[in-house]
């Protein structure tokens, strides 16, 4: 049976152990049934427990099996029968963090036990698998307190393990949800920042950890991409930018620009006493189950370190076609391209408008257990069962251009270029799909027509480009309106917590797909002007994407203000 410790460590009793079958052989198992109570454990599973695998190292797990009960209602019926507490959600506090500081993180993993809180030297612990006595009783000894038990979910003591530990010692931090940020927060946070001279030492402070981190969470909790840490001449400004706009987040005191700076580059092992030249790093964090990659950015200024974070929850990212909003008829004519055997399919639109999101979703329809899909990308933001990916690193010589070199001797059908940047790469692409590749890139131009005068001017021959490329698929991100409010940004008198009162939450991709035909092919021979191309693309069939924002504008998925926005 579960253990119930006293508070006092030193007067205590000797917690009663969890009674084995095999040594009850001379009392009446109907009266050991009785004891279980609402756990119905019938007399004859007690009498065969000893036997079965895993009833010495995991009693509780097998007993689970055993009662044939799922786990949440086994642990309130044990809270019922012990007097002990049941939490479905326990919510970590900062009073535990001497549990995670002495306790080895294998330690707790292994016995599903978590630190919520201390109050008067007790420890409150979360427990998913309370019949171990021996694991209470070494707990015990390694905080030299006494300890109280609650009953939890595995999945919910497993965040709070995942919350409790940081993932590389001082370097990369766990991120505790019930953190509020407000102005008061961060008052409180810069009083309590000492005054040093030692950056390091700096980095390292409690408070200057906390306030890092409340300033994380608080971008992850409002769905930001990005994070900008910008210091002027009299203040600090940190702006989130949320669905593609940038807003004002906070306004911290001016001083503590060098403690975020020298804190974040602690967290992504940058150099912290170089402060006048750019750098670049990158770590991940843990928010509970969720692993989120951070890419870092520092440039100097005049009156500080200018600082951008790229956030990257890869949980909250849907590969799919439907996901990013691409209408079923585009679906068809695009998968028409990408299950070709060859040839190039180019994917335009400006920085961050989901180009790589669409290629990966497109990737995730092709049979990649008979076709090998290789990528070459800057970088590798997306992870895809059954594909190779490389990712380019010019300071160890891997560029676009040699790295596409090496791929094209792993012996690949489906490559996917995450960027022509140049002639080399560009002419490399095409000749890869030339010679029997499926080519998927990336290129950044303004419409889909304009993809044929960029790789004229890049240098690729006309020719080439006739004989290669299939189509050009080009695209924006609109906004979408806020379902909680229907685009008002106030629910009952109030703001609307799903959208921050902005009458919007989440985005979409509109597009437009230009299929080569042979009058097309014969004005890039000629090498038309891009307006040339795009008239005869419309005369051809082509939708600009401006129709298919408008259809989802009638749809109710955007509005007309959104559209004129991005698209005027």
């Amino acid at each position: 049976m579960p253990i119930r410790h006293g508070l006092s460590k030193r007067t205590k009793p000797e917690p009663p152990r969890a009674p084995t079958p095999g040594g009850l052989a001379r009392v009446q198992w109907d009266r050991v049934s009785e004891v279980f109570g609402p756990l119905r454990m019938s007399p004859d599973q007690l009498r065969s427990f000893a036997r079965l695998d895993g009833s010495d190292d995991e009693p509780w797990d097998v007993m689970l099996q055993a009662m044939a009960l799922d786990e949440a209602t086994a642990l309130r019926l044990l809270a019922d029968r012990t007097g002990l507490e049941f939490r479905t959600e326990p919510r970590l506090t900062e009073s535990a963090s001497r549990f995670y500081e002495v306790v080895p993180a294998d330690t707790a993993r292994q016995g599903s036990v978590a630190a919520i809180e201390v109050e008067d030297g007790v420890f409150t612990l979360a427990i998913s698998r309370p019949m171990q006595p021996s694991v209470v009783s070494m707990l015990e000894d390694l905080l030299d307190a006494p300890v109280r038990l609650v009953l939890s979910p595995r999945a919910a003591v497993a965040n709070l393990i995942n919350r409790g530990y940081e993932q590389r010692g001082d370097l990369v931090t766990e991120i505790v949800e019930d953190m509020p940020l407000d102005a008061s927060a961060i008052e409180k946070a810069a009083g309590a920042i000492g005054k040093t001279t030692d950056l390091l030492a700096q980095a390292r402070q409690t408070p200057v950890i906390r306030l890092v981190n409340m300033i994380l969470f608080e971008a992850l909790r409002r769905r930001a991409s990005d994070i900008h840490v910008h210091p002027m001449e009299d203040k600090l400004v940190i702006r989130f930018r949320v669905d593609g706009m940038l807003v004002d987040a906070f306004n911290p005191p001016q001083s503590l620009s060098s403690a975020i700076s020298s804190r974040l580059k602690v967290m992504t092992e940058l150099d912290i006493a170089n402060r006048h030249s750019p750098q670049d790093g990158q770590t991940s964090v843990r928010i509970g189950t969720k692993k989120i990659d951070i890419r870092l950015s520092v440039i100097p200024t005049i009156f500080g370190e200018r600082i951008v974070l790229r956030l990257l929850d890869q949980s909250q990212t849907q590969l799919d076609l439907d996901a990013v909003g691409m209408s079923k008829g585009l679906q068809t004519r695009l998968m028409d391209c990408v299950e070709r055997p060859n040839g190039i399919l180019l994917v335009t639109g400006p920085t961050g408008s989901g180009k790589t999101t669409t290629l990966y979703a497109a990737l995730g329809r092709i049979d990649r257990a008979s076709r090998n899909v290789m990528t070459i990308e800057d970088p590798v933001e997306y992870h895809l069962d059954g594909i190779s990916q490389m990712q380019v690193n010019p300071k160890r010589g891997v560029t676009f251009a040699n790295g596409l070199r090496a791929l094209l001797r792993q012996d690949p059908d489906v490559i996917l270029v995450g960027e022509v940047r140049d002639s080399e790469t560009a002419q490399l692409a095409i000749q890869a799909s030339l010679t029997g590749h499926l080519v998927l890139a990336t290129l950044h131009t303004n419409d889909a027509p304009s993809a044929i005068p960029r790789l004229l001017d890049i240098g690729v021959e006309p020719y080439l480009v006739t004989s290669s490329l299939l189509g050009v698929l080009a695209q924006r991100l609109l906004r979408k309106v806020c379902t909680a409010c229907n685009g008002t940004g106030r629910v009952d008198a109030g703001q609307c917590e799903q959208c921050f009162g902005t009458g919007y939450r989440g985005r979409l991709a509109v597009h437009e797909l230009m299929m080569m035909t042979d009058e097309l092919r014969r004005l890039t021979g000629e090498r038309a002007d891009g307006v040339t191309l795009y008239e005869t693309a419309v005369n051809g069939g082509f939708e600009p994407m401006k129709i298919d924002a408008m259809e989802k504008v009638a749809m109710g998925l955007t509005d007309e203000a959104e559209v004129f926005r991005v698209l005027h």
